[in-house]
């Protein structure tokens, strides 16, 4: 179920729930986070077992359940399709019905736009799928509001446009994984020099993004300065990646962009949540 990658979709979730304007039922909001973790969980599962082949050939991946045997690709795919049925329904259950459509198209989009269609035909894959992943937080409001504002559809823009550097970063120096799995990376398709310089642009036009809550009066300066910190060194790192000539330095640089990157978007939302309580 990817629970390192569900815990970062459950705490954006978590963030646009308890800074929606409206108040929710304790356990409300505990089962309507549950059934959200259930849903990410389920499209984890439903990637699996869909990428199987591909699992096994990468070295990042060839560990998971069912390339290692502990499960079949029968019992990862009912258990990917019960699960994702239960999740929408508690979600339905315990929130409103704008939250839980939002759920299964986030489910469907993951599974069957991006893991069954994107993925293995476009360099583009993690662009167009990366709208997957950016969803809880506007999912998260949802449960406290019925329905989607300008405020939900800027978190959503923040880590929709922070993913594509954050994975380029990872295909960087996972190159030859994907070229094993034949998979259209940038870095496969494009080459290096190419990946690089779009990593450093996408960090670029995150920049503003991650700004604009503060110019549109959302969130205040503890929110402006953590983020134009965080933002500054982002575009740094991505810049002194693209300087690199030599492959050992834009390994490590690469690597040190990714892990920089899960705490970039971490400390960003922290700081919505800090914000807004204050």
């Amino acid at each position: 179920m990817k629970p390192r990658v569900m815990s970062l979709v459950i705490f954006t979730c978590v963030v646009g729930l308890l800074i929606a304007p409206n108040k929710v039922n304790f356990l409300d909001a505990i089962f309507s986070i549950l059934a959200v973790a259930l849903g990410s969980g389920a499209a984890g599962a439903l990637n699996m077992w869909y990428e199987a082949d591909l699992d096994s050939l990468m070295s990042r991946t060839c560990l998971r359940p069912i390339p290692t045997g502990k499960i079949t690709k029968k019992q990862a795919l009912l258990f990917g399709i019960i699960t994702s049925i239960i999740s929408i329904y508690f979600l339905y259950l315990f929130s409103n019905l704008t939250a839980t459509l939002i759920l299964a198209t986030t489910i469907l989009f993951y599974v069957f736009v991006y893991t069954i269609w994107l993925k293995r035909k476009t360099s583009q894959n993690i662009v167009i799928g990366g709208a997957a992943g950016a969803l809880p937080p506007v999912i998260g409001w949802a449960i406290a509001t019925g329905e989607i504002s300008i405020q939900s559809i800027i978190l959503f823009l923040i880590i929709f446009m922070w993913t594509p550097s954050h994975f380029w970063a990872l295909s960087l120096y996972k190159t030859q994984d994907y070229k094993k799995a034949k998979i259209p990376m940038l870095p496969v398709t494009s080459g290096i020099k190419t990946t690089k310089l779009n990593i450093f642009i996408y960090s670029v036009l995150l920049f503003p993004i991650i700004l604009a809550p503060y110019f549109l009066n959302y969130f205040g300066l503890i929110y402006l300065a953590f983020s134009g910190t965080l933002g500054i060194y982002y575009i740094f790192i991505c810049y002194q990646l693209f300087e690199a000539k030599k492959s050992n330095l834009e390994k490590k640089i690469a690597k040190k962009i990714f892990g920089f990157s899960i705490l970039y978007l971490f400390v960003i939302f922290t700081s919505v949540l800090v914000d807004s309580i204050i």
